[in-house]
């Protein structure tokens, strides 16, 4: 059956993501102190630029999954704290640099940092968060956690470049594209709950469980967000709309849209994408082919293959109110605001 396409409500309260984050709130207290502490410098411009980004109203997600992925299990350790701000130093570190790559001038409904203090600055400071991520999962003191987080950090990379090497090729495959999304994207947030049974002392069953939860709220998360892109207004979406589409990226909209393209929309895809050769109207246009072909819809039912898996893989974890408030995150993912 064909799923209609809806946008996230906006007025709706609570959310998924606002009762993890209550349930979550005094061990995300301990978590921020130690974002602050860890991105101090005696360069003024890095805890500056740092926490331009940090403080910027990101929701903390992946930080968020460690908490949670560990009080499944443990309710009195402070060992995620360190971890989960590492996780959140990764993640802001790819931030920085994907805004230098895209030459995106918005993140988060803000100037991004490459617009107020350039790209050298935001490059440097990236790779000063990486080096403070490290250096936190060492102090941990867990093989298997640094392990896991920095295989999750080199994939990352990898993603990025991979995405590079197909942008603008209207020949990219859905396969082509889930692995971007699933490197760039996906392992971290698989990362981020994998570490929380392991330091937990669980089983690696539970560890497996919990890292395949992740993996699929992070495919959701980012398939979602590719449709959003032409969708969501910018006050929704935090950046500028469009940006994937002025940037040539083959998304699932748009591989979804040229799998039945007439000659007159190849021909269009052709000269936005790889001829780089785009016009003010083009955006609409694009927004239309896609309409025309249900792509959107076909995107969407994609990322709810991804809901059912995440859902499945939280079946082996007993019964309890945290669980239910994962379950109920991973639809969120599908239906939210930036």
């Amino acid at each position: 059956m064909t799923l209609a396409v809806k946008m996230p409500d906006l007025t709706a309260t609570p959310s998924a993501l606002d009762d993890l984050s209550a349930a979550m709130k005094a061990d995300m207290n301990a978590v921020n102190a130690l974002i602050i502490e860890n991105m101090q410098s005696s360069v003024p411009l890095i805890p500056q630029l740092a926490g331009y980004l940090i403080a910027s109203g990101g929701k903390r997600i992946r930080p968020l999954m460690t908490l949670a992925a560990t009080r499944l299990f443990d309710t009195e350790t402070t060992r995620p704290y360190r971890l989960a701000a590492a996780v959140e130093f990764i993640h802001t570190a790819t931030l920085l640099h994907d805004d230098v790559v895209d030459e995106s001038d918005q993140r988060r409904g803000k100037p991004s940092a490459n617009t107020v203090f350039g790209n050298q600055s935001s490059v440097l400071v990236g790779d000063f968060l990486f080096s403070r991520a490290f250096e936190l999962m060492v102090e941990d003191g867990s093989i298997d956690v640094l392990r896991i987080l920095s295989n999750a950090a080199a994939v990352i990379t990898e993603g990025e470049v991979l995405q590079l090497s197909i942008q603008s090729k209207l020949e990219t495959t859905l396969d082509q594209y889930l692995e971007v999304i699933a490197a760039k994207t996906a392992v971290l947030f698989a990362a981020a709950c994998e570490i929380g049974p392991v330091i937990a002392g669980q089983p690696e069953s539970i560890q497996k469980a919990l890292k395949d939860y992740g993996h699929h709220l992070g495919m959701v998360f980012q398939i979602a967000d590719d449709l959003l892109d032409y969708q969501a207004d910018e006050a929704q979406l935090g950046k500028t709309v469009g940006d994937d589409f002025r940037e040539g990226k083959m998304t699932s909209p748009v591989i979804y849209a040229l799998q039945n393209a007439t000659p007159d929309e190849k021909s269009f895809w052709k000269r936005t994408f790889e001829d780089h050769n785009q016009s003010e109207s083009d955006l609409e246009t694009a927004k239309s082919i896609i309409k025309s072909h249900k792509a959107d819809e076909k995107a969407l039912e994609l990322a709810h293959s991804y809901v059912d898996a995440g859902i499945q893989s939280l079946s082996a974890l007993p019964p309890t109110p945290l669980k239910a408030t994962l379950e109920s995150l991973i639809h969120f993912a599908l239906y939210r605001p930036k």
